[in-house]
């Protein structure tokens, strides 16, 4: 009650989309035609478009619109610039869909994500952050919010090709956006055919291949110790000192013996994050150093599934020595 006599009974403000620090220090007139573009070709909140697909049934976008505002927009904000009201607080930080830059994806470091790489953060979540699973969510709710996730990816990295081509040319000519609204959406079409099959059979979870993997991740040739530690918990003085991502915040190497994998934590899930790498941090992709080994991706796959749950053990025996 109290809050409603402070608040009053008023509409509540209109959704609106915020636009990038650097499109403010433009000229008006530039601003001015990224505004209307982008409300062109990408819509409102409340009224939003799928960039490239302007024409097709808006039901599912607007359902998608819904399902965002109700679950995910706390977060990821309305704009989808990962500063909703609650992101402060967290670590890592919501993803910041406006680059168009996806961490776990089943496609090469540097390549867009699938549309089941989106579908399946949705439903499992990412382990170990903020991100919840929703799989309690209908499909028709998760295939409808991963329509206004693209929808509001597309928006930024179109304001940020606009901004780039004002900053060069001073101007934006009205005949270069077709070109500029085909080099957002290009990498997402050929995403569908850049899919990462392993290299080679998984062998069988043995002794012997968590050695060889365990060589391999102490070996210069892989190096994976320099981040994440001779014995996988990251506490490395560099990366306690940690590491900056893409979007300009702290990150660091993952504790391996945490069993908490971002990314998911199937022998495949943990091949990819090897083999391609974590868009947008400093995980590289090792599919070029290690190609002609391509056994040692599963020897290190064993090897960081062998050590993945050595701390919760700990604590598990820990606590069952003390209550003897």
């Amino acid at each position: 009650m109290v809050a409603l006599l402070c608040v009053g009974c008023g509409r509540p403000p209109e959704l609106a989309f915020v636009p990038r620090a650097e499109v403010a220090t433009l000229p008006e007139n530039l601003q001015a035609i990224i505004r209307d573009q982008l409300a062109q070709h990408c819509g409102t909140p409340t009224h939003p478009k799928l960039l490239g697909a302007e024409d097709s049934p808006r039901d599912r976008l607007m359902h998608g619109a819904a399902v965002y505002q109700q679950r995910c927009v706390h977060c990821h904000g309305t704009t989808g610039d990962g500063a909703g009201p609650a992101a402060e607080v967290m670590y890592p930080r919501p993803r910041d869909y406006r680059r168009g830059i996806f961490k776990f994806t089943s496609t090469p470091y540097g390549a867009k994500p699938r549309r089941s790489d989106l579908a399946r953060t949705v439903r499992h979540g990412a382990k170990g952050t903020s991100m919840p699973s929703f799989a309690l969510l209908s499909d028709d709710d998760v295939e409808a919010v991963i329509d206004y996730v693209l929808a509001l990816t597309h928006r930024g990295e179109l304001e940020l090709l606009l901004t780039l081509e004002a900053q060069n040319e001073d101007e934006i000519a009205a005949e270069r956006v077709p070109d500029i609204i085909d080099e957002v959406l290009t990498p997402w079409r050929a995403a569908a055919d850049q899919y990462v099959e392993p290299v080679s059979k998984m062998p069988r979870y043995t002794s012997e291949s968590i050695e060889e993997g365990k060589k391999a991740f102490l070996s210069e040739t892989a190096g994976c110790f320099k981040c994440h530690g001779p014995d996988g918990r990251a506490e490395t003085t560099d990366n306690l000192k940690g590491f900056t991502d893409v979007w300009g915040f702290q990150t660091r190497a993952a504790d391996l013996t945490s069993g908490m994998f971002h990314g998911g934590n199937r022998p495949d899930d943990i091949y990819r994050r090897i083999f391609s790498g974590i868009n947008g941090t400093p995980m590289p992709a090792f599919d070029a150093k290690l190609a002609d080994q391509p056994d040692l991706f599963w020897h290190l796959v064993h090897y960081v599934q062998f050590i993945s749950g050595e701390r919760r053990s700990a604590v598990i025996k820990q606590e069952q020595a003390l209550r003897k």
